[in-house]
């Protein structure tokens, strides 16, 4: 079994006197995709916003690569090594694909404060770009304005800006959302590629490609575990079928 790499114990974020996560406990390990799934507003994106740094908890600890790294912001977290994906497509839309890559990858300089020279000169920079787009199947649309692209071509731009701040753990929202069928398979086929050289958390409402790519499952409803396990313990789950799942029918399971 691999190795944990990113872990919660009695994970919690309260808004006032709602719970919106409640004592959640869940491990991520290299190599494998870690899918967290259940209804909307189960919990699911304040649980990565948790871990990504942009929210900070309420109670319980979070620990990566073996440091508790609880409540520190999140742009210590991502130098750290942990990448995310938005719900909503985060990029430069005026920018070309590169140019957006270039960006991210930027980030890794370790100072903003070098005004004398232009972006283009920095070779490692753009080498880390140029690997991230060609992770994702982009380097032939690295000189295209991203607003030119299809939604799907956008949220891999997305992950691609994420690869190129050199990550361990992917923490990726959504990416499926609003795609087509054809982009969806090449998103899960990323996703698969990916999760060789990473820890990946996945939410998705997509049960197709969840059930087709993650390694382990942990389904959420109103901010608790219901139920964590193999996609087979999952599918098998009475609970979970009562809760979400809808007995095989309502997601196609």
């Amino acid at each position: 079994m691999s190795a944990v790499v990113l872990e919660t114990h009695a994970l919690s974020r309260r808004f006032g006197g709602l719970a919106a996560v409640d004592a959640v406990s869940i491990a991520c390990r290299h190599g494998e995709v870690h899918a967290v799934i259940g209804p909307n507003g189960a919990g699911k994106s304040t649980l990565i916003n948790l871990l990504s740094g942009d929210l900070e908890p309420s109670q319980g600890t979070v620990r990566l690569f073996g440091r508790d790294v609880t409540g520190l912001p999140a742009d210590a977290i991502s130098r750290l090594g942990v990448g995310r994906s938005y719900q909503k497509t985060n990029v430069f839309m005026p920018f070309t694909v590169f140019e957006n890559c270039r960006l991210a990858a930027q980030s890794r300089m370790g100072t903003s404060m070098r005004f004398a020279r232009p972006a283009h000169a920095y070779r490692a920079v753009a080498d880390a770009a140029r690997q991230a787009l060609a992770a994702v199947g982009l380097e032939a649309r690295a000189d295209t304005p991203v607003a030119t692209l299809s939604h799907g071509e956008q949220r891999q731009v997305e992950i691609a800006m994420t690869l190129a701040t050199s990550p361990r753990v992917l923490l990726l929202d959504e990416p499926l959302a609003g795609t087509g069928a054809e982009e969806s398979r090449a998103i899960v086929a990323l996703v698969e590629r990916l999760a060789r050289d990473h820890a990946i958390l996945l939410v998705e409402h997509d049960m197709d490609a969840v059930f087709a790519v993650a390694d382990v499952l942990t389904v959420m409803v109103n901010g608790v575990v219901l139920a964590s396990g193999t996609p087979a313990d999952i599918r098998g789950n009475r609970a979970v079928q009562e809760a979400y799942l809808g007995d095989g029918g309502e997601h196609g399971l």
